[in-house]
Formats: C-alpha cells, sequence, structure tokens
C-alpha cells in the first residue's frame, strides 16, 4: 500500500457536518473544485499549491479517505468566479449567487475569523480567491475514483 502520509493534507472547511459533507461529496464525484481564500494561505504562510500536486482528503475523524490531483489553480477576485466553478463545488448550488452566499456564511463564521486572527474578517467583490480542480486519483477505502468496486 502506497504511502499517503508524505502527501500534504487537504482539509476541506472545519470537521463537522459541513466537512462530512463536503468529503461525501469529493467521493462521491459531485465535487471537483473548491474555493479558499488567499489570505488563508498568507495566515498559514503557505504557498499556493502548484498544477499536479497531489494531496490526502482528510474526513472529520481525520482519517484519509482519498487521494486527489490539482488539475487546475486559479487566483481571482471573488465577483469572478464563474457558474461552471460554482456548480463543481457540488454543494447543490444552482447559481453564483447561493455558491457567494453560503460561501459568506462559512467566510464570516466565527471559526473562520479566528483561524484568519481578524475578528471582523468579511469578503466583497476585490476580496482574492484561490479556485482549485482537482480530480480523485485513489480512493482509499478501496472503491476506485469511478464508484466500482
Amino acid at each position: 500500500m502506497p504511502e499517503h502520509s508524505a502527501l500534504p493534507p487537504c482539509l476541506l472547511a472545519f470537521p463537522g457536518p459541513l466537512r462530512d459533507r463536503l468529503v461525501a461529496a469529493v467521493l462521491s464525484g459531485e465535487k471537483v473544485s473548491t474555493t479558499g481564500l488567499l489570505a488563508e494561505y498568507e495566515a498559514e504562510k503557505e504557498e499556493l499549491p502548484p498544477v499536479g500536486e497531489r494531496s490526502v482528503v482528510i474526513d472529520s475523524d481525520g482519517r484519509e479517505v482519498a487521494v486527489i490531483e490539482l488539475t487546475e489553480v486559479r487566483v481571482l477576485a471573488l465577483g469572478d468566479v464563474d457558474l461552471q466553478h460554482a456548480l463543481d463545488e457540488g454543494e447543490g448550488y444552482t447559481s453564483v449567487a447561493d455558491w457567494r452566499a453560503g460561501h459568506e456564511r462559512f467566510w464570516h463564521s466565527e471559526e473562520m475569523r479566528e483561524a484568519l486572527g481578524d475578528p471582523e474578517f468579511t469578503v466583497d467583490d476585490t476580496t482574492v480567491v484561490v479556485a482549485e480542480r482537482f480530480r480523485v486519483v485513489e480512493r482509499l477505502d478501496g472503491a476506485r475514483p469511478d464508484g466500482h468496486g
């Protein structure tokens, strides 16, 4: 079995119900994109991930559930996020406005503001985001990425 611990973790949201839904969407193939704040990378003093980088999706219980590979990384203003990206997040959004409202709730949450070290943090059309597209290359529960065992 390959060693996955050498790969960086992919932590979607914070542990709990939202992470569980996002991880399930990755495993089902519904979620093939995600969006983070450039401010998160800056707060954590992390470089943006390069296309081709592989990471391990971690569930709320800390289990490694899949290996994903980045196929696209775009840095853009929040106001420039397109419908296809919003749909590909696999969270059931049918418009950019719905997608943005959901993401603003998360980005304006107490947990996110604490993680960013800014209790007043807010986003607007000019906030810079990192839009990533990825593919599942290996499910660590034994199933193939196409859903077959």
